[in-house]
């Protein structure tokens, strides 16, 4: 039932999130999280962590029902946006925090917690009727995604491949997964070519890849997984011969180089409230199943361990 139930949360996903409206109050300057307070915890962030976070948060209401989690989408960077000024108690992320970012929080007087709770696969999606792509090389990569690429059909990827347009779908710049793909890939944050079909909704990009026959797209392994029956995933030969993403090359990091950790950064003073502590320990001694149900992979046992000795 609770697999059933987690699928539900993954699939709908975005349209959950629009019901849930985060209240911006204003950042408070001394650290405190100025809209969750009380029995409300207030989450936004990277649509890849949101399906694990949302799933947390409607197992833990089962026993703590008083609790309200409101679980934004806005993307890692603008989930670090309202988090560094103290708009939220917990940012879900894709990446690592930047620098800039903590300054910011710095500047804001605000103190945080990093947790690791999960990895993901990166995954390079394709439509189900292409069935001559079947894996890339990280160079082919490149060349259809650098900043100056002007490619446009697949048989200037490999004059083997068929004389077939090529359309590109991906996360639009605030996305962590966008940050992760081109500084792997491409070799530099936001060196990436502009000219694609570009949304935080990952939904939308599953839409369009699945609807267009000449479609490429990237997203987290979750939602590919998800939609596995209307999408083929391509391997990713990053020197070492062809790996295509799944649980077992994700956590050994065989698929490289599009493996990565999945972050919350929980805000310091939120974690001294009763609520907020209890909901991130209840994060960490679930987050390995929940994660593996909604299609990302937990961590070994030890790193949870790891993660929670934070807490002390």
């Amino acid at each position: 039932m609770i697999k059933k139930e987690l699928r539900k949360y993954s699939k709908t996903a975005l349209i959950v999130s629009a019901f849930f409206v985060l209240v911006i109050v204003g950042a408070c300057g001394d650290g405190q999280a100025s809209g969750g307070a009380g029995n409300e915890i207030l989450i936004d962030g990277s649509s890849t962590v949101f399906a694990i976070s949302q799933a947390v948060a409607e197992e833990f209401r089962k026993d703590r029902p008083d609790i309200q989690i409101p679980v934004g989408i806005s993307g890692t960077g603008g989930g670090f946006q309202r988090f560094v000024t103290g708009e939220t108690d917990i940012s879900d992320a894709s990446r690592p925090i930047k620098e800039s970012e903590r300054a910011l929080a710095a500047e804001n007087g605000i103190e945080f917690t990093e947790f690791i709770i999960a990895y993901d696969g990166l995954s390079i999606v394709i439509n189900k009727a292409n069935d001559f792509a079947s894996c890339l090389t990280v160079d082919e990569l490149k060349s259809i995604w650098g900043r100056d690429s002007k490619i446009d059909n697949w048989n200037q990827v490999r004059p083997e491949f068929p004389d077939k347009k090529l359309r590109l779908y991906g996360p639009d710049t605030d996305s962590g997964t966008f940050d992760y793909f081109t500084a792997e890939i491409n070799g530099e944050e936001d060196a990436s070519r502009s000219d694609y079909t570009a949304s935080s909704d990952d939904n939308v990009l599953v839409q369009g890849v699945s609807g267009d026959q000449g479609a490429m797209g990237y997203f987290g392994f979750a939602y590919y997984s998800e939609n596995a029956e209307i999408l083929n995933v391509i391997g990713v030969d990053g020197g070492s011969g062809c790996v295509e993403p799944s649980i077992s090359s994700i956590n050994d990091g065989s698929y490289s180089p599009l493996s990565r950790p999945m972050f919350i950064y929980v805000n310091n003073f939120s974690l001294q409230r009763e609520d907020v502590r209890a909901f991130i320990e209840y994060y960490l001694n679930n987050a390995g199943a929940l994660a593996d149900e909604v299609g990302s992979v937990g961590l070994p046992e030890a790193e949870y361990q790891a993660q929670f000795s934070k807490l002390n």
